[in-house]
């Protein structure tokens, strides 16, 4: 049995600013906390969304709150939603998405975030999956919901559009726009359940009594059903509770200190529905009283100019390949923003040589940190009094302990990498319904993440990588986040990915995909590649195979997905080895 540590190096690190203890939260539940805060800071602007034409529309935190009511009224009288019962939202970064969420905890239900983009059996399966009972999702993709809902329980579907709540006039050319884009936003089918839109569902809520029960919630009821983002194989709903949220919302401002105030103003492009932003940005801002900056995609890069350059922009959050896509911008690169105190990255590894860049090109530090889905998600955080350390995901967070261990589930010595077991009051209830799933991950309170890391002598965490993406090569381990941060160092390389493939020789061999970098002179080759890698790896890392594509298969947040990668080599090498 694992067992907690009892020497914790990291409170070092902590030093004055970041208390070993971590304080209990303020509020029994989320819906407490969101009606305090609309409250106290009614007057104050709370959320604005821009589009990439420099369109935009804000709410204020007393908004919010109305709004969110008024919501919260029409689920719980008009659509019979009891607490405990799931609404899934699928909705692009919006106005509309909070007001929808803070209802749905208001209403006492727990919010099944979905990604906007998913395919129709992809969304019959997690609505079927979560056991919805409404869905509110973005208008652009109504045409799917005649293969859909007839599929689930949704009983009410709410319609709402990426312009909502803007002034009427920029709403209207914002609208005009989409349907050039579009030729026609897609018709709403007919279904056998109500359909109608969010300012036609907030009227309706509007004439309802108030729902005032929302105290009762408390912090081990279900607040959430955040879905994995199926990097790893099937989705599984993570069942965080409102408990697991504020835990975290506590241990996100323990890191950030004095350097997180209700003055800021937080740049959002990646999706509010990812677990990543849900917490750093919409909750942890929020709970701030500090104002958000919505982008609805962040793709291509070029739709986060007008956001960057109209506002006074203090924290961004990002992966890796955004902020490597920002800095390849001429308008990012010439003008950065004056008002940026840190950008925060996580999701995915963060690449020395972006790191590097970024503080060059901006004069501010990326801080690395690193979670999961399972853990609502923050586990580790670089300090932000404390110098940059490259490659580190930082120590973990106030009231986390940490276990390193081998494949028997044996402490590892100090130095040595061993999968990651994470114990804290943000670690998730279970998975939804797979107690199977539950158990392989699970245990004794510890989550088994997969990943593979190593502990300095000072607490601070390197992960090496996900330990089934590790190749064996003749018995020695690569890692393939290591020969990606070395392809990184090439500037005729923009991304890169690494997986192993089989060899009769080896028994796996190192390949790299590289994507050309647009903006330097000459091409990226087979030949170069290796070269590079032999000055830095060695020989059994370096691929031995090099595939050049215009593109890598990405998460919606910008993860580089090794698993589509990895699928292509069913085909390629069936009946080969």
């Amino acid at each position: 049995m694992v067992k907690d540590s009892g020497n914790k190096p990291w409170f070092a690190a902590y030093g004055n600013e970041i208390p070993t203890r971590l304080p209990d939260p303020a509020h029994r539940s989320l819906a407490e906390l969101i009606a305090r805060i609309c409250t106290a800071h009614a007057t104050s602007r709370a959320f604005t969304c821009v589009v990439p034409n420099g369109m935009n529309g804000t709410l204020t935190f007393g908004q919010v709150g109305e709004m969110s009511d008024a919501f919260a009224a029409y689920l719980r009288h008009h659509c019979g939603v009891r607490p405990g019962a799931r609404v899934a939202v699928q909705l692009p970064n919006g106005l509309a998405y909070p007001v929808v969420a803070f209802g749905v905890f208001k209403a006492g239900g727990v919010l099944v975030n979905t990604n906007p983009l998913y395919t129709r059996p992809e969304m019959t399966h997690q609505f079927s999956d979560s056991g919805a009972e409404v869905l509110v999702i973005s208008d652009m993709f109504a045409d799917k919901l005649a293969d859909v809902v007839p599929r689930t329980g949704i009983r009410h579907v709410v319609l709402a559009g990426i312009p909502e709540f803007f002034p009427r006039i920029p709403e209207t050319v914002v609208r005009g726009v989409q349907r050039l884009w579009t030729r026609s936003l897609p018709p709403i089918p007919k279904l056998d359940v109500p359909v109608q839109r969010i300012r036609q569902v907030l009227k309706i809520g509007r004439g309802l009594p108030r729902v005032t029960d929302w105290d009762a919630i408390g912090p081990d009821d279900l607040a959430l059903l955040q879905y994995t983002g199926g990097t790893t194989g099937v989705a599984k709903g993570a069942m965080l509770t409102h408990g697991n949220i504020l835990a975290n919302l506590e241990q996100v401002k323990a890191m950030g200190g004095r350097h997180m105030t209700g003055q800021d103003c937080v740049l959002t492009a990646l999706p509010l529905y990812h677990i990543f932003a849900f917490t750093a940005n919409l909750m942890t801002f929020f709970d701030l009283g500090a104002r958000n900056i919505l982008v609805p995609s962040p793709r291509p890069v070029q739709n986060i100019q007008r956001a960057l350059e109209n506002y006074p922009v203090t924290w961004v959050t990002g992966v890796n390949t955004l902020f490597n896509g920002l800095m390849n911008e001429e308008w990012f690169a010439a003008y950065p923003p004056k008002s940026l105190k840190a950008a925060i990255a996580g999701g995915t590894a963060l690449h020395r040589a972006v790191a590097e860049r970024w503080q060059d090109v901006t004069g501010t530090r990326v801080a690395e940190g690193y979670g999961l889905t399972e853990t609502a998600p923050l586990v580790s955080f670089n300090p932000l009094d404390q110098p940059v350390r490259a490659g580190s995901i930082g120590v973990p967070v106030p009231g986390t302990d940490i276990a390193l261990v081998d494949d028997n589930a044996d402490p590892v010595d100090p130095g040595k990498p061993g999968e990651l077991l994470v114990k804290g009051p943000q670690v998730m209830r279970g998975y939804w319904n797979r107690p199977d799933e539950t158990a392989k991950t699970l245990q004794n309170g510890w989550v088994f993440t997969g990943d593979v890391a190593v502990m300095d002598k000072d607490g601070f965490l390197t992960i090496v990588d996900r330990k089934k993406d590790m190749v064996l090569v003749s018995g020695f381990n690569v890692y393939p986040n290591e020969v990606e941060d070395c392809l990184s160092l090439m500037d005729t390389v923009l991304e890169a990915a690494v997986i192993g493939v089989p060899d009769k020789g080896t028994g796996e061999a190192v390949r790299a995909y590289v994507v050309q970098n647009p903006d330097v002179e000459g091409r990226v080759t087979r030949e170069d590649v290796i070269a590079h890698c032999r000055q830095h790896l060695a020989p059994y890392k370096v691929p031995k195979s090099v595939m050049i594509r215009d593109e890598l298969p990405k998460s919606p947040i910008g993860k580089i997905l090794r698993k589509d990668l990895k699928a292509e080599l069913r085909d390629e090498f069936a009946g080969k080895v």
